[in-house]
């Protein structure tokens, strides 16, 4: 079980891991202008190998983690799939503050809500724009604190999605995050944790799944050894969790 390595936006890390991918068929650009004028923050976007205009393709709403960028997308998209998506990714709105580091945050108060929606919202609306994808097919799927948020979103607006998944991020508890809950039932969820891993234990994943079934939600949890809290093998588990619920009934 490979372990994706996180790093500062300006240094990445991953290029002995994952091989470049050739830049006519599979890539993760940041949008050198906005696509709408309402676009403030960077984008990054991913096509999958021979992209067809014709097919209306899934599409998969990436959110990283806190002290992370949008770069991480190609990366990440190839050991979840490099086939079967459109993918795009929001940057954070919030920049690091404390000892100068790189990267974005999500925070969960309600003006960081509201700006971290409209980013999913804009990265949506150029995704629509710009690629042929599945209206009824958008999945939200984040990586710790982006896990969270992506939660958040979800349960803020349950029929906006056709899945969310967090890999290491738990769900929030502040807000009225629940307020939409008898919308829920037919929103599924993907909750993936590493056993020793501290930012989301095992006492935590125990009541995120109690409560989501308390909603009524369809819950799949995976449970992985070690502490690592984004390995390959979990991309690999969404990509086949989000191809049942798009090859399904």
């Amino acid at each position: 079980m490979n372990r994706l390595a996180s790093s500062p936006p300006s240094k990445p890390s991953w290029h002995p891991l994952i091989p470049t991918p050739p830049p006519h068929s599979v890539g993760a650009v940041l949008a050198p202008e906005p696509i709408r004028a309402a676009i403030a923050a960077p984008l990054a976007t991913f096509l999958p190998v021979h992209y067809e205009s014709g097919y209306a393709y899934p599409l998969l709403v990436w959110l990283h983690n806190s002290g992370e960028s949008e770069q991480h997308l190609s990366q990440v998209m190839q050991h979840l799939s490099t086939q079967n998506y459109v993918a795009v990714a929001p940057r954070a709105p919030q920049e690091n503050q404390p000892c100068g580091t790189d990267g974005f945050n999500w925070v969960q108060h309600p003006e960081a809500i509201a700006e971290a929606e409209e980013a999913v919202d804009e990265a949506i609306a150029s995704a629509e724009e710009r690629f042929h994808v599945h209206p009824d097919r958008i999945f939200l799927i984040g990586h710790g604190e982006g896990g969270s948020m992506a939660l958040r979103l979800a349960l803020q607006s349950p029929r906006r999605f056709a899945g969310v998944a967090s890999i290491g991020g738990s769900l929030p508890r502040f807000h009225q995050p629940f307020r939409n809950i008898n919308q829920l039932r037919h929103l599924p969820f993907f909750l993936a944790s590493s056993r020793e891993c501290r930012q989301y234990s095992e006492v935590d994943v125990c009541r995120d799944l109690k409560l989501l079934h308390a909603a009524g939600c369809s819950v799949a949890l995976r449970q992985y050894p070690g502490a690592d809290d984004l390995t390959t093998t979990m991309l690999s588990d969404i990509n086949g969790w989000v191809m049942d619920h798009v090859c399904g009934p």
